[in-house]
C-alpha cells in the first residue's frame, strides 16, 4: 500500500503574524483557515485542490539559532515565475542562500523570518543523477538562464558549489 503523495507539512513557529505575513504575502499562499486564538493557520498554494499543503502553529520550543527543517519545497509552473521570485526576493532583502541548478530544477534557497531553509524550484524536464547542485546566476533573462544551466551540466566542474547549510547573501 504506497503513499499516494505528500498532503502537507506543519511548522511550529514564534512569532505567528510574522511568519503568516511572509508565506501569504512573499510567496502567495493563499490563507484558507485560521484560529489566531488557537495560534494556528492553514495555507495553500491550490486552494481549490487542496484545502491546506502548508500549516503554521504557535509553539516552536527551540532556540532561533537549531536547525529543525532541513528546507520546505514549493514548485512554481515556469522559469518566468522563478525569475518573478528572484526579483521579488531582491527587492524585498529576502536573505538568499543560493540560486541553483539541479540539472532536473532551477531552484532559489532562501530563509525565512524564522531561519528555516526554504526553496522555490521550477522542474526541467531532465533525468540528472542527484545530488547535483551548481550555482546559476538568476540575474539574467529566462533563455540565458536555461543556456547557463545547459553549460552547467557538462562544463566539467564540480557538481555542487556554494553553502548547502550555511547562510550566505543576505
Amino acid at each position: 500500500m504506497p503513499i499516494a503523495e505528500l498532503g502537507h507539512t506543519g511548522v511550529w513557529v514564534n512569532d505567528l503574524e510574522n511568519m503568516r505575513k511572509f508565506y501569504s504575502t512573499m510567496l502567495g499562499l493563499t490563507i484558507t483557515d485560521e484560529d489566531l486564538d488557537h495560534g494556528i493557520v492553514f495555507m495553500s498554494a491550490r486552494p481549490e485542490v487542496e484545502h491546506h499543503e502548508f500549516v503554521i502553529a504557535r509553539g516552536r520550543q527551540a532556540p532561533d539559532d537549531v536547525k529543525l527543517i532541513q528546507q520546505i519545497s514549493f514548485r512554481v509552473d515556469d522559469i518566468e515565475t522563478l525569475l518573478e521570485f528572484h526579483n521579488k526576493f531582491k527587492a524585498a532583502g529576502v536573505p538568499v542562500q543560493q540560486e541553483v541548478t539541479h540539472g532536473n530544477a532551477y531552484g532559489i534557497y532562501f530563509w525565512d523570518p524564522e531561519g528555516n531553509r526554504v526553496e522555490v524550484y521550477v522542474r526541467v524536464p531532465l533525468d540528472v543523477r542527484q545530488p547535483f547542485r551548481k550555482d546559476l546566476d538568476l540575474d539574467q533573462s529566462a533563455d540565458e538562464v536555461i543556456a547557463q544551466a545547459e553549460r552547467l551540466l557538462t562544463d566539467g566542474g564540480p557538481a555542487t558549489s556554494g553553502t548547502p547549510g550555511g547562510r550566505t547573501r543576505g
